[in-house]
């Protein structure tokens, strides 16, 4: 395992009230429920969602409306392909976060430039939203898990080359990315073990024990099956890429906490794994930086592919 800028801070907010008895670790409710809420760590969250909307507008007017294409048959079972003009290309795939209840691929479209003009297509998915699957975590990862399925069985149809297929997530897209890694592929959809050659999870939970004790239980409905299957840190045998693994020196404790835990795992079951630490990086900042190819994690997400700006 490779730690890159490795400095860390634990976030923890001065609160100046009582402590209350223990949830998780050395936190109290309290402190556990803001260790899960971003907001209470990136006050400029709005600053940045609206830098994103303009800098994905903009994207969209430098590179052109995307092809929207179906992978499944609900509405909500599309994606955008950005391409670039590189025949036979890789395909880095991203799976947006939100907290599993908000964002669509259209809002994600500003970190598509920095792939196209290296040399890969940008496949952003859209994917059912956790309150609209009635509080249930796997519709998403089905969803999800079939998105990729259909971009390797259909990625020669646009120019892209089925065996060079990446994944980058960021928050809970980072989640399901994870979940997406460790998928049994032969099993499940009929295709080889190895369909994805490289993962960048980015602010990302890979354990869901402490996420069910939090006020995210509130719209979630976890159970003992979904914690366990959806930790893609308990499954971590069935891992068969090499993953890069970030998080800021500003997130909650507890995004920095799973971040460290993750990456330690996948090196003590002996599969390669890059730690990054961005330093001074709030949850927000860092997934600005993926739009970036001289940005931490836009810089990661190339080395990973092989490519350079």
């Amino acid at each position: 395992m490779t730690v890159s800028n490795n400095v860390d801070n634990s976030g923890s907010q001065p609160s100046g009230r009582g402590k209350g008895p223990l949830v998780w670790l050395d936190m109290d409710q309290k402190e556990l429920d803001d260790a899960y809420d971003q907001t209470v760590y990136a006050p400029n969250q709005p600053l940045l969602a609206a830098r994103r909307k303009v800098a994905s507008e903009s994207v969209i007017k430098r590179l052109g409306p995307p092809e929207r294409l179906a992978y499944g048959s609900s509405e909500i079972e599309k994606l955008d392909i950005y391409k670039t003009r590189r025949t036979n290309a890789p395909v880095n795939v991203y799976i947006h976060g939100g907290a599993w209840r908000n964002g669509t691929a259209k809002d994600f479209a500003f970190l598509a430039e920095m792939f196209v003009n290296a040399g890969a297509h940008c496949v952003i998915v859209d994917f059912v939203q956790v309150q609209d699957a009635g509080g249930n975590l796997l519709p998403m990862i089905q969803q999800v898990r079939s998105a990729v399925a259909w971009v390797y069985r259909n990625a020669a149809s646009f120019g892209g080359d089925p065996n060079c297929i990446y994944i980058t997530g960021h928050s809970s897209g980072a989640h399901l990315s994870g979940c997406t890694l460790v998928t049994e592929w032969e099993k499940d959809f009929g295709v080889p073990a190895n369909i994805i050659r490289g993962g960048l999870l980015v602010s990302g939970m890979y354990d869901l024990k402490p996420v069910r004790l939090s006020k995210r239980s509130q719209y979630v409905n976890f159970t003992d099956e979904i914690e366990h299957a959806l930790s893609s840190q308990r499954h971590l045998d069935k891992l068969n890429a090499p993953i890069i693994v970030a998080y800021g020196t500003q997130e909650t404790p507890e995004f920095q906490r799973q971040g460290r835990d993750f990456a330690a795992a996948v090196k003590a079951a002996g599969k390669p794994v890059e730690l990054i630490v961005g330093t001074g990086f709030n949850h927000f900042e860092m997934q600005e930086t993926l739009g970036n190819p001289y940005g931490i994690a836009g810089r990661a997400a190339l080395k990973l592919m092989n490519l350079s700006a």
